[in-house]
């Protein structure tokens, strides 16, 4: 049994039928780039499946970050320590095999080294210094057919697809508020507005994200670790904790928690698009924004928010920090509106939340859209011990 997939636009692989056990190859290969084993980063998720000349798996490899190998050539180590050839084997992978050598040599050349008669991916990588690999195996006679659930390929790198096309990270903006909006209470309390499971998934929107990063103001008011916790409370592994970043131009006290080991950046610039480009030449691909309202309207006025998550607890305060200031609405057809909107109940009875997700700005940003993949040869992670003395910004939402 075949799948038939849309013709591909003018000028690209029209050969879209592919078989049942491709499909399923291509469904174990996306699931295995999505091990949580690979932290965020600058390179995209990819995984890999070899399959038989008769179908039947061989092996399976993903990438685990940059500096490790590509999932194409831990696909082929784990195939060649069962003491299996790929010779004539199909190689099913989630991106383009890269032709480039970085800090590991090119995939299409272990391909080619190793015999592969036909490879089959989901989705080409436009960079100009890892793409063209489909085009070197077709020329070494290997078969390349394109296109194999394409989409979900591009929804598991999204942000990492979005920041090589824009040239800046993805911004995820992430608030917690009462029923009426408020972020804080009249006195600046915030702890906790909302209830343990919104929180509980809050951390792992930030195990997601390359970099977290919160205004001065929040920074003094609540000061936050910023780190990513399990539900008791314990520290994520350090490789996996995103970059605290912290804007503004206020000193914050060296006790502070968000200075508490060498992985932070102290920005004193207050533009975003300033604050982008910093943390674009770290190769941070995306940041999640905790910040409160000033800087989310900052960030807003920018129009360099892509994403929202809002937890939203049934709750009423009648007073205190909004979770937005004046980004410059006047009327109601100049509201900012959600594309592609989400919503989840997040626990139940008084611990219950409603979290609200959904895209800002153009339509290539949601993971639906035809998405193009990120670098997948990054040079060593520059050091983001900047102490450049932050920002300045006034209350926040509960950040901890």
């Amino acid at each position: 049994m075949a799948v038939s997939l849309p013709s591909a636009p003018e000028g690209e692989d029209r050969m879209t039928s592919f078989t049942t056990v491709q499909t399923a190859a291509m469904q174990r290969a996306l699931r295995a780039a999505a091990c949580p084993d690979a932290p965020p980063g600058p390179n995209p998720r990819v995984g890999c499946v070899i399959l038989s000349p008769d179908g039947d798996v061989l092996a399976e490899g993903h990438h685990r970050g940059a500096g490790t190998a590509h999932a194409e050539v831990d696909a082929l180590a784990n195939l060649a320590a069962a003491g299996t050839s790929a010779q004539g084997a199909t190689v099913v992978v989630t991106l383009e095999p890269c032709n480039h050598e970085g800090r590991t040599g090119p995939c299409v050349q272990a391909l080619l080294s190793a015999g592969v008669a036909e490879v089959i991916y989901a989705q080409d990588d436009p960079t100009q210094q890892a793409g063209g690999g489909a085009a070197t195996l077709e020329a070494a006679g290997v078969r390349v057919r394109r296109g194999l659930c394409s989409q979900d390929a591009a929804r598991l790198n999204r942000p990492w697809l979005l920041a090589v096309t824009r040239g800046r990270p993805m911004v995820t903006w992430k608030l917690a508020a009462t029923l009426d909006g408020r972020i804080a209470a009249d006195d600046g309390t915030s702890r906790w507005i909302t209830p343990a499971a919104a929180r509980r998934d809050a951390h792992h929107l930030r195990s997601q994200c390359d970099a977290v990063m919160v205004g001065t103001g929040t920074a003094l008011a609540d000061d936050p670790a910023l780190t990513v916790r399990d539900e008791t409370g314990e520290p994520a592994p350090a490789h996996l904790q995103p970059l605290r970043v912290v804007v503004g131009s206020r000193r914050l006290p060296p006790t502070s928690r968000v200075l508490a080991d060498d992985h932070y950046l102290l920005l004193p610039d207050h533009d975003p698009r300033t604050v982008l480009a910093v943390l674009a030449e770290r190769e941070i691909r995306h940041v999640l924004l905790e910040g409160g309202p000033t800087l989310a309207t900052a960030f807003l006025r920018a129009g360099v928010v892509d994403e929202v998550v809002a937890y939203t607890a049934p709750a009423l305060l009648g007073a205190g920090p909004a979770a937005v200031a004046d980004f410059g609405a006047t009327t109601i057809t100049d509201a900012l509106r959600l594309r592609h909107p989400r919503v989840e109940v997040l626990g139940a009875g008084d611990g219950l939340a409603v979290r609200l997700s959904g895209d800002l700005g153009a339509d290539d940003a949601h993971p639906d859209a035809p998405a193009v993949p990120r670098p997948r040869h990054s040079a060593q992670r520059p050091d983001h011990r900047d102490r450049t003395h932050p920002p300045i910004r006034r209350h926040t939402e509960e950040s901890h």
